[in-house]
């Protein structure tokens, strides 16, 4: 597949935009009642053994042995060291500004797909101005001022920063070693092995004294489940295989967009003038990022150069399941 975002990896970009836009309250309002790496553990445990029974019921195989490896150090990567320190740091900041911090997860990207050899990833000032005008564009859209953000717990923005980094690296580093397995079956894995990573570090920290269900907790874990982990976890892992990390890294600037609009449309929370040009703003960043690799191919090929294929490999098969 080419550098663009179309057909069914466009399909499953948009759905993680509208699912993991949705979450960041789901997490508020779990890990005011459940502790925080238990609850995020035992969400994509559960999501990872239930995905993983999907999946062989569909007919996918097994991952091969050569894959397992893989699979693990991105589920570690992109679950332990990304997003459960996003639950964790939800305790010390608003949900609001930690989404500042996470439409960072867009610029890591961009700059490990760069550095990191073994890809077609370039920084030029395309990229870069795509990538400044979107987050911009978030903190308008947040109306986070900078003094709120530096007065913010500094725990929060320290484990916000670690997480968006992990997470970037997970992402560039699944893309730089595609396994066989199915979007499904390679999810399942991931989040099987992530989950059970940080479902140790809360018993090693004692959370198991402070587990008590309540309604509100069982009620974000099962929305966390379903559409965060299942669906949105399943269609970044096949959006990741089809399109380049840079672009589909900018999911992280649509999804402030979807928590305003959901609110808007739910709860009936205002929408202001200032929010349609922070929109417009996010809105023409991913545009023009994805432009800017189109650009960058097209001129490859005009020089001479082998066209990007950001494709699961010239000896790896399609996946055998899809979003």
């Amino acid at each position: 597949m080419g550098s663009a975002l179309k057909g069914k990896a466009l399909i499953a970009y948009l759905v993680v935009c509208v699912f993991w836009g949705s979450t960041y309250l789901a997490i508020k309002v779990g890990v005011m009642e459940l502790p925080p790496f238990l609850f995020a553990g035992l969400r994509f445990l559960v999501a990872g053994l239930l995905l993983f029974g999907i999946a062989r019921a569909l007919g996918d195989a097994l991952p091969r042995r050569s894959d397992w490896r893989t699979l693990a150090i991105v589920g570690v990567l992109l679950l332990a060291g990304g997003n459960a320190f996003v639950v964790w740091s939800e305790q010390y900041i608003a949900s609001g500004i930690a989404s500042i911090f996470v439409v960072t997860v867009a610029i890591w990207t961009a700059f490990f797909d760069a550095v990191i050899p073994g890809g077609t990833g370039e920084l030029n000032w395309r990229i870069i101005a795509g990538l400044l005008l979107g987050f911009l564009g978030t903190l308008l859209l947040v109306g986070a001022t900078p003094a709120e953000i530096l007065a913010a717990d500094k725990r929060g923005p320290i484990a916000l920063t670690f997480a968006s980094a992990s997470w970037s690296i997970g992402s560039v580093y699944a893309k730089r070693h595609p396994t066989h397995a199915s979007p499904y079956m390679g999810a399942a894995v991931q989040m099987i092995v992530g989950g059970v990573t940080v479902a140790l570090v809360g018993t090693a920290l004692g959370e198991w004294a402070s587990w008590h269900l309540s309604a509100r907790g069982v009620g974000a874990m099962a929305y966390l489940v379903v559409f965060g982990s299942i669906v949105g976890y399943s269609a970044y892992s096949y959006a990741l295989r089809h399109a380049p990390a840079t672009i589909v890294g900018t999911y992280a600037y649509v999804n402030p967009v979807i928590a305003v609009l959901l609110g808007w449309l739910l709860l009936r929370e205002p929408i202001h003038a200032r929010t349609f040009v922070a929109m417009s703003m996010i809105l023409v960043a991913v545009v023009w990022i994805q432009f800017s690799h189109k650009l960058r191919r097209a001129v490859g090929q005009t020089a001479g150069r082998p066209a990007e294929t950001d494709s699961l490999g010239p000896s790896s098969p399609e996946p055998e399941a899809t979003i």
